[in-house]
């Protein structure tokens, strides 16, 4: 089982893969922890890719999917691919990887999600300065400290509202494509997303049998 995990951005595929993860006993790839990780470690490659991203440019397609296969490799787990590909060069890149090692994408799960939801659920997301901490503000409870530590709560730069709608702009033009690329597969199916959690997982796990 190699499992793409598509949705926009607060869709939720965070917590989704860490539930795929616990029942199927999957390796969970998210792009952003792989690369945040590699530049922490302080590698030649973590220095590289610390250059290119202080630089404020994108890490090059080649280079990401090297790093994806090294860490495919490494496992005999399947894989879940949090948030990528996220373009249609990618997607066929991927692909490309996967088939030279043996393996497949066999499941593409897309999490729907009404756009007015999305800004709403970002929008209230806050994350401790201490421990690092995600959770969502509603109204009528304190919003300036973490129920885990104490720690400050603070809104991250990416979740403000003007930058979610810059970050759909981006998901619609680049990632949306991707959909119509998996569509013809076979593989690919829609989950509705303005659900609790548990029931989205539940409509995970009872679609992806179908796709089998």
């Amino acid at each position: 089982m190699n499992i793409v995990l598509m949705g926009c951005p607060g869709a939720g595929k965070g917590t989704q893969s860490a539930k795929l993860q616990d029942k199927f006993h999957l390796k969970h790839i998210s792009t952003g922890d792989v690369l945040r990780a590699e530049i922490a470690s302080g590698s030649a490659l973590g220095k590289e890719i610390a250059g290119i991203i202080n630089k404020g440019n994108l890490v090059p397609d080649e280079l990401m999917i090297s790093i994806l296969e090294n860490i495919v490799k490494s496992t005999d787990k399947g894989i879940i691919f949090d948030g990528f590909p996220r373009t249609v060069a990618q997607a066929e890149a991927l692909d490309a990887m996967m088939k030279r090692l043996g393996r497949e994408i066999t499941e593409v799960v897309m999490i729907d999600l009404p756009e007015s939801e999305v800004v709403s659920r970002i929008t209230s997301r806050r994350q401790c300065r201490k421990c690092g901490e995600i959770l969502h503000v509603t109204p009528g409870t304190p919003a300036n400290k973490c129920p885990v530590c104490g720690g400050e709560l603070y809104t991250r730069p990416d979740d403000t509202a003007e930058r979610v709608k810059h970050r759909l702009e981006v998901y619609h033009t680049e990632t949306l494509p991707v959909k119509s690329y998996y569509q013809n597969s076979g593989k690919y199916v829609e989950i509705k997303g303005d659900q609790t959690p548990e029931k989205v997982f539940e409509d995970i796990v009872s679609v992806r049998k179908k796709v089998k």
